[in-house]
């Protein structure tokens, strides 16, 4: 299964040990997950790590090797209706890699699509992958 993590889950992760995010890092290649993120998001974890959470870096580090940048384009024969600018590269590049998966914490922007679809790719926190949902 393709596994798109987005930068509030690959934050996450690095913050904490024993949270969701790091068990489906941690967990998901003995499950057949791969991993995939934009080079944006990358961008923002070191960014983000590096200005707030220094101490998270070595966690960072060592997470980083699991998971692959996307491509970051898409062609779609239907349209894309997503409002929240900031995150439409989030949602394209995840469908543009055909993910089955798109991880997410972002219950803001994403509040109305968790637990659901779009054109067929699921839309769930960690914790609902780890479930099973």
């Amino acid at each position: 299964m393709r596994v798109f993590v987005d930068t509030s889950v690959l934050l996450a992760a690095s913050l904490s040990r024993s949270g969701a995010a790091r068990a489906v890092l941690r967990d998901g290649k003995r499950r057949g997950w791969s991993f995939h993120t934009g080079r944006w998001c990358l961008a923002e974890v070191a960014r983000n790590l590096s200005a707030k959470y220094p101490s998270a870096l070595p966690a960072w580090r060592g997470l980083r090797s699991r998971v692959r940048p996307a491509p970051d384009w898409l062609v779609l024969d239907k349209p894309l209706v997503f409002p929240v600018t900031k995150d439409r590269p989030v949602l394209v590049t995840a469908l543009a890699l055909r993910a089955d998966v798109l991880l997410t914490f972002d219950r803001a922007d994403f509040q109305d699509r968790l637990g659901t679809e779009v054109y067929g790719m699921r839309i769930l926190t960690p914790g609902e992958l780890l479930s099973g949902l």
